[in-house]
């Protein structure tokens, strides 16, 4: 699928799908040139090349690979220039065979200030929504999260926050680290009351 179009809210991991894309090709396929960045370093980087008279060289970086990876590329609208030049880096990429793996919080067609045929280009592959993490995913993020920190934490007190914080992942851990911190202030046990006590205020019960 090329491009690849990955859309939804902040917190959902997209970011961490583009770093986990990057790291399966290092350790899976080491000859290809891939170059991860963001629409807004695209966009400084290109600004900057305008400047020093870098054109050339700005354009082998992101021409002369085989896969391009960019975060966040709602970030391009209302730069026409910089659209532009991303559009001529779309479409030589493209056709020299790179794949191309984009993020937005939005859908191609709700970009409404980017012109309209880069919304074609990027709906031209395959669009797919990140959603929220249902229950079951969210608990599993958060016993992943509290093993990795070595946390002693009753499971009734994950179930609570899982339940309490249902909108994304960053929500969630920082639920549960907030959780640890005023555990550690006041030395009592992470358990559900405490859990309840510290989110009742931020996230009232549904």
């Amino acid at each position: 699928y090329n491009p690849l179009f990955l859309h939804g809210p902040p917190g959902l991991g997209k970011t961490h799908l583009l770093a986990a894309i990057a790291n399966y090709l290092d350790a899976n396929a080491p000859a290809l040139s891939v170059r991860y960045t963001t629409a807004e370093s695209f966009t400084n980087e290109f600004v900057a090349a305008l400047k020093s008279a870098g054109a050339e060289g700005f354009k082998a970086r992101y021409r002369d690979i085989d896969v391009l990876l960019i975060d966040d590329v709602q970030f391009l609208e209302g730069k026409p220039a910089t659209e532009e030049e991303f559009f001529h880096t779309f479409n030589a990429l493209r056709d020299a065979g790179g794949q191309i793996v984009l993020t937005s919080d939005r859908l191609p067609r709700d970009m409404d200030g980017l012109e309209q045929r880069l919304r074609e280009r990027f709906e031209a592959g395959l669009v797919a929504d990140i959603a929220p993490p249902d229950p079951a995913m969210r608990i599993a993020v958060l016993r992943k999260r509290a093993a990795l920190d070595h946390l002693v934490i009753d499971d009734a007190a994950l179930h609570l926050i899982a339940d309490r914080v249902p909108t994304n992942v960053r929500a969630l851990e920082a639920a549960l680290i907030r959780t640890v911190a005023f555990s550690s202030l006041t030395g009592r046990t992470l358990d559900v009351a405490l859990a309840r006590q510290v989110l009742d205020d931020l996230y009232p019960e549904r």
